[in-house]
């Protein structure tokens, strides 16, 4: 009996072990996928650049930061992601707050719509400002105003990249944050303003930072957006990357700038994190649904309707045009510019039809999506249990791919990816493992919080009744993330469909992707070339459009907001 009453006793620890090596096993397939497919290729390329003879050249650091041309870029890639980052949230701000307090018709399409340019490529999002504000734009037709290759068109193309983020990160939690506490603090003699001031403010304050934390990673590793509207005349850092990198083929300055916005993403990232850890604090919340109400009196009534406007102007005027400009072709309106996009064309751009770059998309895309499933979920699984430093550490890692220069993975791709036994540089497969590494960390923050929601108790049970880990997960866990599954899918479609900066390097001549295959039409001159442009952005933003509206309709939480 005191034999059996001491196996008893360490059945507990034995599961814990067994825990922890299934946890292990969980991140093996992730923590290869990311050393393969992440640390070597940067390490590589920086590698490439500051090494001579084996010996590390450190020195080159300080000569690549000391140049007037480099400080500059450093300068405007920060002024520009600040300036962005507050434009952001003064006009996002209060479309949160309508979101989270008003009930009104349209509110949930609407709530997709504003989603829509965040999951769209930042190519489309500077092909449609370019529609919007560049030569021959609505502006330029309307008034004679160019605003393209000014700073203003970046701010703008950012703001309206970044709204969503704002809107449900912040309103996500405005919507949960009981109202009945600033209503006491009125009932305290508090003025309407100090008591929004003093009570909803400091609860609202760690989710507005993780917000602004956000956008200004976005806006600081810009590529798309200001390459497209920036002309020559602007470069971020990953612009200047991509410049030394491909134009002028100067690895050293390449790297040190690498470097550089590889610190200022784990900065960021870590500050992120912590505003996060505040954001888990205990609040009194309710349920959304419990706190929207009809808009009541002139004031809220203007609020919704200015909220109302700036969607029209910022969100669906840039996409109205954009798709206006696809049809109006050279005899008016029509669909000339699609019809070209099925033949080759006498320009050269392209060896095959641009409309093969939807097929190649579609294809890559649900290849990068199986591939980020698989590591995504696989280390969403192993992170649902919180442990030591080491699990931590996994997760900061998780989310790196996406601030790291994208063109920086792509190059070192071509670099390292070239001999036995991954010799893929003329692989198809390679575009989709570029594509999974920004996918991945969609798949992560999607599946982490639902899985960690699942009652711990219940996996107990089922290893009490002789369930293996295996099949614990199956039996117990998979039931209740299999729409967490499939937002995480949809998430991961989205951004594989629009990668660039990486694509931009990998992409084979014969088997273009639709951003790069619009960029290639940009960067053309005559009708046609811009025609086209416009008419596959058109594609690529409905493409998006529809994957963003699906996944509207099976999310469960409609307090999770990425």
């Amino acid at each position: 009996m005191d034999l059996t009453r001491s196996e008893v006793a360490r059945e507990p620890d034995r599961r814990a072990v067994r825990a922890h090596a299934v946890r292990l096993g969980l991140m093996a397939v992730p923590v290869v996928f990311f050393a393969v497919f992440f640390a070597y290729p940067v390490v590589a390329i920086v590698g490439r650049g500051l090494r001579t003879g084996g010996v590390w050249q450190f020195g080159r650091v300080g000569d690549v930061l000391s140049r007037p041309d480099i400080l500059d870029v450093l300068w405007f890639t920060t002024w520009q992601a600040l300036a962005s980052t507050a434009l952001t949230l003064a006009v996002a701000l209060p479309g949160a707050y309508v979101f989270a307090r008003f009930d009104f018709p349209g509110r949930q399409l609407l709530r997709a719509v504003v989603t829509v340019p965040f999951v769209l490529p930042t190519v489309v999002v500077g092909t449609a400002f370019l529609a919007l504000l560049g030569r021959g734009g609505l502006l330029d037709e309307l008034w004679g105003v160019r605003l393209d290759t000014t700073v203003w068109a970046i701010l703008l193309a950012h703001v309206f990249f970044n709204y969503a983020v704002v809107v449900r990160t912040v309103g996500g939690l405005w919507s949960q944050l009981d109202p009945r506490q600033e209503e006491a603090a009125r009932v305290l003699g508090a003025s309407r303003l100090a008591a929004w001031w003093r009570v909803t403010l400091p609860a609202l304050g760690p989710a507005v930072a993780a917000a602004a934390l956000m956008v200004f990673l976005f806006t600081f590793t810009s590529f798309g957006v200001v390459q497209i509207l920036g002309g020559p005349a602007y470069s971020t850092l990953e612009v200047e990357i991509y410049r030394q990198t491909a134009q002028l083929l100067d690895l050293p300055t390449a790297a040190v700038l690498t470097l550089v916005q590889f610190a200022a993403v784990g900065a960021i990232l870590g500050l992120h994190a912590w505003t996060v850890r505040r954001r888990e604090s205990a609040l009194r919340l309710v349920d959304p649904a419990l706190t929207a109400r009809r808009p009541k009196g002139p004031g809220q009534w203007t609020l919704l309707v200015s909220v109302l406007g700036v969607v029209l102007v910022l969100i669906l005027l840039p996409l109205g045009v954009l798709v206006e400009r696809s049809f109006d072709g050279p005899g008016g309106y029509g669909s000339t510019f699609y019809r070209a996009l099925t033949s080759v064309g006498p320009s050269g751009t392209f060896l095959v039809p641009p409309l093969d770059a939807v097929r190649n998309s579609l294809e890559y895309a649900v290849v990068a999506t199986a591939i980020a499933l698989v590591v995504g979920g696989l280390a969403a699984a192993a992170l649902t249990r919180r442990a030591g430093r080491l699990v931590r550490g996994f997760d900061a890692l998780l989310m790196l791919p996406l601030g790291v220069s994208a063109v920086t993975v792509g190059f070192g791709f071509l670099i390292t990816l070239d001999k036995p036994p991954l010799d893929l540089r003329a692989s198809w497969i390679l575009v989709p493992l570029a594509q999974a590494l920004v996918g991945v960390p969609f798949v992560v923050r999607t599946m982490l919080p639902v899985l960690r929601a699942v009652d711990g108790r219940l996996r107990e049970a089922a290893a009490v009744l002789g369930a293996s880990p295996l099949r614990a997960w199956r039996e117990v866990d998979l039931p209740l993330v299999r729409r967490a599954l499939l937002v995480a899918a949809g998430f991961a479609f989205a951004v594989s469909l629009g990668e660039f900066g990486a694509t931009v390097f990998i992409a084979r001549p014969d088997r273009p992707t639709l951003p790069v295959a619009v960029a290639r039409l940009l960067g053309r001159p005559g009708e046609l070339n811009y025609g086209q442009a416009m008419a596959l952005s058109t594609v690529l933003m409905a493409v998006c459009a529809v994957s963003l509206l699906v996944l509207e309709r099976i999310r469960t939480d409609r307090s999770g907001e990425f």
